[in-house]
């Protein structure tokens, strides 16, 4: 079941479920999704003189993202063919019967701005910002101003919850995060067997 908006009030009223802060309910509150609004901080990726970005080398990092900073009133302009990271205003927590769809807003969709590649669920149990990963796949720059509404998240009611939710338990690598958060696949078993007993089965999502 996908919860509507007075679901999601009763449900923020309830507390199991936070998005905070939200200043304008009024505006934020749609009929079955909540708006969310751009943060400050950005992570560019630059061209860079490594042959490749291999997911199991986490110190590559550094050496092609950049963080930029944008306070609410300026304009951070998003060209074409550009990928960055950004991040939510709203901190949020997921209950552990709830699963989070991070969606784009039709307006800025009809601008050519996506505002993610893959990562489009928040799981239940996850706690922090969102991650935004912003792409322009028109032919004009477009200004992405901090404070404006970015994106919006929809929940859906799982039919029992979660029995491992996102978190401690589990290993979960983006769990309480600030900020746009550049990938941390390489700690994934796969790449790093050797740092763990047992396989982790947990995902790559925001769960950004």
């Amino acid at each position: 079941m996908i919860l509507s908006d007075g679901d999601i009030l009763d449900r923020l009223e309830d507390g199991d479920l936070v998005i905070e802060p939200i200043d304008d309910f009024d505006t934020q509150i749609q009929p079955a999704s909540v708006d969310l609004r751009l943060g400050e901080e950005f992570l560019e990726f630059q061209r860079t003189n490594i042959p490749c970005i291999h997911p199991n080398a986490e110190e590559e990092v550094e050496e092609y993202v950049t963080e930029t900073r944008v306070p609410e009133g300026d304009d951070f302009i998003l060209h074409p063919g550009d990928f960055v990271l950004g991040t939510t205003k709203e901190r949020v927590e997921v209950p552990p019967d709830l699963i989070a769809h991070v969606e784009g807003r039709s307006s800025l969709g009809r601008l050519a701005v996506v505002v993610h590649a893959t990562a489009g669920l928040c799981d239940p149990g996850y706690r922090g910002q969102i991650t935004l990963e912003l792409s322009n796949l028109g032919s004009a720059p477009v200004a992405l101003t901090p404070g404006m509404r970015i994106s919006q998240l929809t929940f859906t009611e799982l039919k029992s919850p979660a029995d491992r939710p996102y978190g401690a338990e589990r290993g979960s690598k983006y769990q309480g995060q600030q900020g746009p958060q550049a990938s941390r696949i390489g700690s994934d078993p796969e790449f790093s067997p050797s740092d763990r007993t047992e396989p982790d089965p947990r995902g790559d999502d925001e769960g950004s």
